[in-house]
C-alpha cells in the first residue's frame, strides 16, 4: 500500500521555527502516516531536534501547525495536550531515566499520571513492556547499572508503557556500539511489524537508516526547510542535488569552480 492510500496520523503545516531573528526552518509541510517509519535527516543546526519537539509539544512554533487527527496540538490547550501526549511516546537522546529510580519506577511514570490501573496491572504492564525489549528481570535496576544500550531499551520501554500510537525518537543510535545499535534498529522493525506503531525518528546513522526507514525527509541549514522526501535507496541512487548525494554518499560536495586553487 502506498502512501496515498494510508490515512496521515500527524499533519505538519507551513510550519515555521525561528529564535529571535535567526530563522531555523520555515514554511515546512509533510504528512506521517499511520504505520510509517519516518526518518528526519540532515546537517546539524537544521532544526531536526526543534522539529521533533515541535511535533510532541514541547516547544511552540514561530507560525503553522501540527495536526494529530485533526487536532491542532501547536495551539492546544493543557486538557488536549495531556490528551495527546497519552498516545505518543518519547525517547530523547540521552534516554531521560530518572537516575534516582529504579527501571520499574521510571516506566510506572506515565501509567500512574494517565491512567487509574491498580498497582498489579502496572506491575503485569512493567514485566510486558520489559520482555518486549529484552530486559526481562531488570526492574530493580537503577539506570547507573546499565549499559547504554540497555538504557536506550529502558527508555523505549518506557515511551510504549501506554501503547502509544506514535512514537518518537532523537538520535536513538547515538553513541552506541555498531553491535547495540543494530540490536535497536531490530527493535524497531519488530516493534513495527508486530505492533504497526507510526515512528517519527531523528538518525544520522546510515546504516540505521537504510535499515529501518519507510520513508526520509532531509532538512538543510541553508534551504531552512525540507530538499528532499522519499525512500532512502531511492535518494542514494536518484538523487541530483549535491546536497543529498553528499550525505547518502558520505561524499564531500564538489566547490564551486570560482572557489577552487589550481596548482601547476
Amino acid at each position: 500500500m502506498n502512501n496515498k492510500e494510508k490515512k496521515p496520523i500527524i499533519v505538519v503545516k507551513d510550519l515555521t521555527a525561528r529564535f529571535d531573528d535567526n530563522v531555523v526552518f520555515e514554511d515546512v509541510s509533510f504528512q506521517v502516516y499511520e504505520g510509517e517509519v519516518l526518518v528526519i535527516v540532515g546537517a546539524s543546526g537544521c532544526g531536526k531536534s526543534t522539529l521533533l519537539k515541535i511535533m510532541i509539544g514541547l516547544q511552540k512554533p514561530y507560525s503553522g501547525q501540527v495536526l494529530y487527527q485533526g487536532m491542532d496540538i501547536t495551539h492546544a490547550e493543557e486538557k488536549e495536550l495531556n490528551q495527546y501526549r497519552q498516545n505518543i511516546g518519547v525517547l530523547f537522546q540521552s534516554g531521560a531515566l530518572f537516575s534516582s529510580m529504579t527501571i520499574k519506577e521510571n516506566i510506572e511514570l506515565p501509567l500512574q499520571e494517565y491512567t487509574d490501573l491498580d498497582p498489579a496491572k502496572i506491575n503485569n504492564i512493567i514485566k510486558m513492556k520489559l520482555g518486549m525489549v529484552n530486559l526481562a528481570g531488570y526492574e530493580n535496576h537503577s539506570p547507573s547499572e546499565l549499559s547504554g544500550g540497555m538504557k536506550k531499551r529502558a527508555g523505549i520501554a518506557r515511551a510504549m508503557a501506554l501503547d502509544p500510537r506514535v512514537l518518537f525518537f532523537d538520535e536513538l543510535s547515538a553513541g552506541l556500539d555498531p553491535v547495540t545499535a543494530a540490536e535497536l534498529d531490530d527493535l524497531i522493525i519488530k516493534t513495527d511489524e508486530s505492533l504497526g506503531t507510526t515512528m517519527v525518528i531523528v538518525t544520522h546513522e546510515l546504516e540505521s537508516i537504510y535499515k529501518i526507514a519507510h520513508r526520509v525527509l532531509m532538512l538543510d541549514i541553508d534551504a531552512k526547510g525540507i530538499i528532499a522526501e522519499g525512500k532512502p535507496l531511492d535518494l542514494k541512487q536518484n538523487a541530483t542535488d549535491p546536497r543529498v548525494k553528499s550525505f547518502f554518499l558520505r561524499q564531500k560536495p564538489a566547490e564551486p569552480a570560482e572557489k577552487r586553487f589550481y596548482v601547476s
